[in-house]
């Protein structure tokens, strides 16, 4: 008797949290949900609408680093191309430029140097959207915050829902799996919130843990703490170039570039990212999957001797070297949106994204529904006595 009577006390305190979280988070899970979903498909979007990613194949060599630069610095004025990717057979090689208000692509014909696009990303459509899923376009310091705060509170009421759903018995087992499409709309209703947020809660939590790793450092610190058996996480930092080794003459973005490219298959992309400063070191990314970004090995070099340097942190060296713990960092932004998997994976964070968008208006109706018949109820009641009396 004491157990069943905990047992009520516990759902019902349950339920007064999952409430309340979901009032005050339902808007920006709404919003994330919805983002989320246009987010999944980027790649596959992208590559239907951007022709100028394409080129047509040839059997002549590639243009080097340093010509690809030269030519996308004349769009730039005056600033400095970060780095040129070449994103495998068929497609454009991509110059970039960014610092903290400006982000540009030139996408160049790689065999001859023609610019074929030069995107201005402040302006592109997935790059306001991310900015919005990630920040609501406020100042990131104001609404990462916001949107973390959110998500902890969303996974807060994954748990609380999952304890709610939970059936008593195996008679209300059976229902709790299916929505009764035949019953009223409120029922339905509830049926949506229930049993789609049953299904969805596999994928959403680890939705939800995967940008919780963004939203909070302490967050992120506890996941690579338990994920590496309690070491903790190493800050990553660029290795610096002898400046005292300085020669004229030896371009090393185009040699260590030209090392790479025998090793690199026509499906990888090879990317070289130029030093900004004296003391930075040429970067080289080998990515062996394209349209994700965990599978990537990572290269350092003396900028003036091409001597290869030793990095620290979870993108430093080959990914198939890299501890369980830094695996998990890598994986985390295709985990968020699915790509993980592929196209399943994809499909999967769609609807899960579509389904949690749906979970605060559905839970909404709910709890006004109930807020009606409460008062509906408590009319009756103060009705009761002056029609006894009549």
């Amino acid at each position: 008797m004491a157990t069943k009577k905990n047992r009520t006390t516990v759902k019902r305190i349950t339920g007064v949290v999952h409430l309340w979280l979901g009032l005050l988070s339902g808007a920006i899970v709404l919003f994330l949900g919805i983002t989320g979903c246009m987010l999944a498909f980027e790649r596959e979007i992208r590559n239907i609408t951007e022709p100028y990613a394409y080129v047509e194949s040839r059997d002549i060599q590639y243009l080097s680093p340093s010509v690809l630069k030269a030519v996308a610095e004349k769009h730039l004025d005056g600033h400095k191309v970060n780095g040129v990717e070449y994103p495998g057979k068929g497609k454009a090689a991509v110059a970039s430029y960014y610092d903290e208000s400006n982000y540009k692509l030139i996408y160049l014909d790689p065999y001859t140097g023609e610019t074929l696009k030069v995107k201005n990303m402040n302006r592109d459509f997935f790059r306001i959207i991310v900015n919005g899923h990630f920040y609501l376009w406020l100042p990131p310091a104001i609404g990462q915050p916001i949107v973390a705060s959110a998500t902890l509170i969303f996974l807060v009421m994954l748990i609380t829902g999952m304890i709610l759903w939970w059936p008593k018995n195996k008679a209300a087992r059976k229902q709790r799996f299916s929505i009764k499409w035949n019953a009223k709309w409120r029922r339905v209703n509830y049926d949506l919130h229930n049993v789609l947020g049953f299904y969805m809660t596999w994928v959403a939590i680890f939705i939800a843990i995967t940008g919780l790793v963004w939203g909070f450092q302490w967050f992120a610190r506890s996941v690579y703490w338990v994920s590496s058996g309690g070491k903790s996480m190493v800050e990553h930092k660029h290795p610096v170039s002898d400046t005292t080794k300085i020669k004229e003459g030896i371009n090393v973005a185009d040699y260590v570039w030209a090392a790479h490219k025998p090793y690199v298959n026509e499906k990888e992309a090879l990317a070289v990212y130029f030093p900004l400063t004296h003391t930075d070191p040429v970067e080289v990314a080998v990515n062996h999957r394209p349209g994700t970004y965990y599978n990537a090995d990572y290269y350092h070099y003396d900028q003036y001797t091409a001597k290869e340097l030793h990095a620290d942190g979870s993108y430093a060296g080959k990914y198939k070297d890299a501890t369980v713990a830094d695996k998990i960092v890598r994986m985390n932004y295709d985990i968020h949106v699915g790509a993980i998997l592929g196209l399943p994976g994809k499909i999967m964070a769609f609807f899960a994204s579509l389904i949690a968008a749906s979970l605060p208006v559905t839970g909404f109706y709910i709890w006004w529904g109930r807020r009606k018949k409460k008062k509906a109820d408590s009319v009756r009641e103060l009705v009761k006595p002056v029609v006894a009396a009549g």
